[in-house]
């Protein structure tokens, strides 16, 4: 695709990267056919190549409108349609170039200020996020459906293994799972200990940088990532990895060598934090043996794992949940469609409801339809969203491991 950008954003790093990514475009519409919110609306503006050539107008200088915005808003950055791509076109990072440069030119109602703002100064803050948690709780009742689907009940969290190993890993805690499900980290945890690797929370690390970023204030989000950084920092010499519980997290912290190349103070500690990272699903295989040793194999349970976006075009991990589920014994099946997005995507289900409230009756139709009596998942948006809507049981998929580990093992 040839462009012409415009002075403004010529020449600049965004400029660069979006020019090259737009130039790797051939046009050839196969995003169309794997995108959610084109299968939903029918749009083509509502499809990645539509939405690709209003990024291209408006970084040729074309002024944005409010329609433009939507468009952009709309789309749920599952990055499916990277994963279909034949040109290796990276539409995620297009996307948010072009929805910053809107935000600068477009000014939102003043309604959808205060809902955008709200989201992005409560839900990075651990525990101002933890106390509005706690708080809504008590209000669910009086709230909007869409809100008291964010206020589930959370599990107890359990204990945290007190033993010492020698190989060590990092935990990121994350800015709203310590208060939707406190028992992820901890049943990692307890999973690592039983093959021996103690995983550590450096005590000053929060939000990924991902709500602040991908609503458009790009600099809270490089702040937040930079406050990572430093946490971490005092550990890198003594873990070997930086373990993700929420692939959510994972597909960012994997993004910051990248999003922070061009700040001479953390550039080179960004790619040392971005290369430590790993998912949970790409740190266990290799203890598939010492599980399958631990927990008793006759009867396995039978699940139906719903991979987040985040994991399977993001990260581009498939496979490996599954792998570690069976070897332990854990009979696991995919839906139909096992590749679309359920519809949570971030803040996108408290700002769009109704295209990720569709989304949601569309996957859980098509998880329920394989049998399975429960769903595990591998981020917490997912398993939050999806359980609001089913009353079969929702969980992260290390609690479901969890579990299997510490059943006694069957009379013989």
């Amino acid at each position: 695709m040839q462009t012409n950008l415009a002075d403004f954003i010529k020449g600049t790093p965004d400029g660069d990267e979006a020019e090259a990514i737009l130039r790797a475009c051939v046009h050839c519409g196969f995003c169309t056919a794997t995108c959610p919110t084109y299968q939903l609306l029918g749009d083509e503006l509502d499809g990645p190549r539509g939405r690709i050539y209003l990024i291209k107008q408006v970084l040729e200088g074309a002024e944005p409108t409010r329609k433009t915005q939507l468009h952009l808003d709309r789309c749920l950055t599952c990055r499916n349609c990277e994963s279909t791509c034949p040109s290796g076109v990276k539409y995620g990072r297009l996307v948010d170039i072009g929805r910053r440069v809107v935000e600068e030119r477009v000014p939102r109602t003043l309604g959808n200020r205060i809902k955008r703002n709200t989201l992005k100064e409560f839900l990075p803050r651990t525990s101002v996020f933890k106390l509005a948690h706690r708080t809504g709780s008590l209000a669910r009742p009086l709230l909007p459906k869409h809100l008291q689907d964010k206020l589930q009940p959370a599990p107890a969290a359990g204990r945290w293994p007190t033993r010492s190993h020698a190989r060590k890993m990092l935990v990121l805690d994350g800015c709203v799972q310590p208060a939707m499900a406190p028992n992820i980290n901890a049943a990692a945890a307890r999973v690592l200990d039983a093959v021996g690797v103690q995983l550590l929370a450096a005590p000053r690390a929060g939000c990924c940088g991902a709500v602040r970023y991908h609503m458009n204030d790009q600099a809270g989000g490089l702040d937040d990532m930079r406050r990572n950084i430093d946490a971490w920092w005092p550990y890198v010499e003594q873990v070997e990895a930086i373990v993700m519980t929420a692939s959510g997290c994972g597909v960012t912290v994997k993004e910051y060598g990248h999003l922070l190349a061009h700040d001479p103070a953390y550039a080179a500690k960004a790619a040392r934090i971005s290369l430590l990272t790993r998912d949970l699903s790409e740190i266990l295989p290799q203890f598939e043996a010492q599980l399958a040793l631990q927990v008793e194999q006759e009867g396995g349970r039978r699940v139906a794992f719903h991979p987040p976006c985040t994991l399977q075009h993001g990260q581009q991990i498939r496979g490996k949940v599954e792998s570690v589920l069976r070897a332990a014994g854990i009979d696991v099946v995919l839906c139909a469609d096992s590749h679309l997005c359920c519809g949570s995507a971030g803040t996108y289900s408290v700002l769009h409801p109704e295209i990720a409230h569709e989304l949601r009756s569309r996957k859980l139709a098509n998880l329920e339809a394989t049998g399975a009596p429960e769903i595990v998942s591998a981020n917490v948006g997912c398993v939050s969203h999806l359980q609001a809507g089913t009353g079969t049981p929702v969980s992260h998929w290390i609690e479901l491991l969890d579990q299997v580990l510490a059943e006694p093992p069957a009379a013989a």
